[in-house]
């Protein structure tokens, strides 16, 4: 444990503005002399005390809530006083900085010595890294914490809240220990080299390896939908001006967040707006429209538009139907099509929206509802014919089969287009049992499966290397490790806790 770890630090525990209530926390080793250096007298254990918080003068600051938890009895696993005032921001601060001042003020029957030395300001989230460091919770309920607090959506909280209570973390855990058994087997076969195979046999070395590879599986398509709920997609509408991007962005968000007008470029910056879909969060950004342009503001704006479409997980690519009988237009599409094709990699969807119609004739654009297929984001042999033959020749046959018809304007087709969201999103059930989890938490899952794979192979080779195979596993273990923090390196730590806030 680094030496700043055995400093005993103080914070104001919550957000900065006015409130009905705020808090500050203290927490380290010993801190009783200080409960009696601000107090006056010593708390009950875990019992809420209403006293006055005074000054050095003895002047009340204010007066509130006092609660001491004794080591190892409390959210960091040492001693932590919290004080509960009324949440004014300069209330907060006189009183944060008297209890660093008592500190360093002597206690009567000591008075060559601080009542609590080295008591500073605490870094973002060290009280949560101190209850991590003292096995008040893994590392993977660590992050839960951030993400509870940080949850965009209802289920996002929830997911998180099981991830707290530690159901990733006990499913991480069964893995481990699977994986454990095997390589105590696989390396007590290698101080009997002349029986290992048979050995192996008997024990079904085989059989479990193929059982955990089946288990990480599952755990791994769990976290990826966990990771998803969490992080979300970003989603780039692009397209040519007045194809109605800026309408669908407000269409989806319901909310006019957009200026909408006539005017060719009258996006000229990216417009982002957070959405939720049965609570997965996706990230929807309105760019400029893309096309040659003379005027440089609006070139900066298509620059920045490509930008992000590189950055996408996936794009909506939006065609005008009201333009299909243009040539120039068909001819733009087609290029901005290609373009797309060469500047995003082959795993990042586009999806081609034909939009506005509602401004074409009900026989050439039939309505959406009408075709049931729709909704489940397909466009059938019907829906094809609704797309003027002389403008098919402007998108590859893949693209017209990915595409959706509806109006932005009226909001024709806006469900399809969502439940197809989810769809490319990855996003499979709003399962009652996800919990949450990060992208590194699948990395470490997928890297944990590729370690497996590379044991199974030397467990298939005609004369197994076992000492291969055992090294295998436990590189696989460690993978494992390090999402509940059996193996982290100090800089991973920092990245993690740095994201919290002060004073958690």
């Amino acid at each position: 444990m680094l030496a700043r770890h055995h400093d005993p630090i103080a914070a104001i525990a919550t957000a900065p503005g006015r409130g009905a209530v705020g808090i500050v926390r203290i927490s380290g080793q010993q801190i009783a002399p200080l409960v009696q250096q601000l107090l006056g007298r010593d708390l009950k254990p875990r019992q809420a005390h209403y006293l006055p918080f005074p000054d050095a003068q003895g002047q009340p600051i204010d007066h509130g809530l006092a609660l001491f938890f004794p080591a190892p009895h409390s959210y960091t696993g040492e001693d932590v006083l919290e004080l509960q005032a009324h949440g004014g921001p300069v209330v907060l601060q006189l009183l944060l900085e008297r209890c660093l001042q008592a500190a360093s003020q002597p206690l009567p029957d000591t008075p060559n010595a601080p009542t609590l030395p080295r008591l500073r300001l605490a870094e973002p989230g060290e009280f949560t890294e101190r209850a991590f460091l003292n096995d008040k919770i893994d590392l993977a309920q660590a992050e839960a914490i951030a993400d509870l607090i940080d949850a965009s959506t209802a289920a996002a909280a929830r997911s998180a809240s099981r991830s707290l209570s530690g159901e990733f973390s006990r499913e991480i855990g069964e893995l481990r220990e699977a994986l454990i058994h095997l390589r105590m087997l696989v390396e007590a076969t290698l101080d009997f080299p002349e029986e290992e195979i048979d050995f192996l046999q008997k024990a079904d070395a085989w059989g479990q390896l193929a059982s955990l590879q089946d288990q990480l599986g599952q755990v791994l398509a769990r976290t990826q939908q966990g990771a998803l709920l969490r992080e979300g997609i970003q989603v780039v509408i692009a397209g040519q001006p007045n194809a109605g991007k800026s309408s669908l962005l407000n269409a989806l968000a319901g909310a006019e967040l957009a200026i909408v007008t006539p005017i060719a470029g009258t996006t000229r910056d990216k417009v982002q707006e957070t959405i939720q879909i049965d609570g997965v969060p996706l990230h929807v950004i309105d760019t400029a429209g893309l096309r040659e342009s003379s005027d440089e503001v609006e070139r900066i704006g298509i620059a920045r538009a490509w930008e992000e479409i590189r950055r996408a997980d996936a794009v909506l690519f939006l065609h005008d139907l009201t333009r299909q009988d243009d040539a120039a237009y068909q001819a733009a599409d087609a290029a901005i099509a290609q373009d797309l094709s060469s500047s995003l990699p082959a795993q990042v969807p586009v999806l081609h929206i034909w939009n506005k119609a509602d401004a074409v004739a009900p026989q050439a654009a039939p309505p959406v509802e009408a075709n049931p297929e729709h909704i489940q984001g397909e466009v059938s042999e019907h829906s094809q014919s609704a797309v003027p033959e002389h403008s098919q020749s402007a998108v590859p046959e893949r693209s017209r089969r990915n595409g959706l018809l509806l109006s932005a304007k009226q909001g024709q087709g806006l469900e399809a287009l969502r439940q197809r969201l989810l769809e490319v999103a990855g996003w499979q059930s709003a399962a009652e049992g996800l919990y949450i989890a990060r992208a590194r938490h699948v990395e470490a899952l997928q890297a944990c499966g590729a370690h497996l794979g590379e044991a199974q192979e030397q467990l298939n080779a005609p004369s197994p290397m076992l000492d291969l195979l055992a090294e295998e596993l436990r590189l696989a273990q460690n993978q494992l490790g390090a999402i509940t923090g059996e193996f982290s390196a100090d800089d991973l730590l920092g990245v993690i806790f740095s994201s919290f806030c002060i004073g958690k």
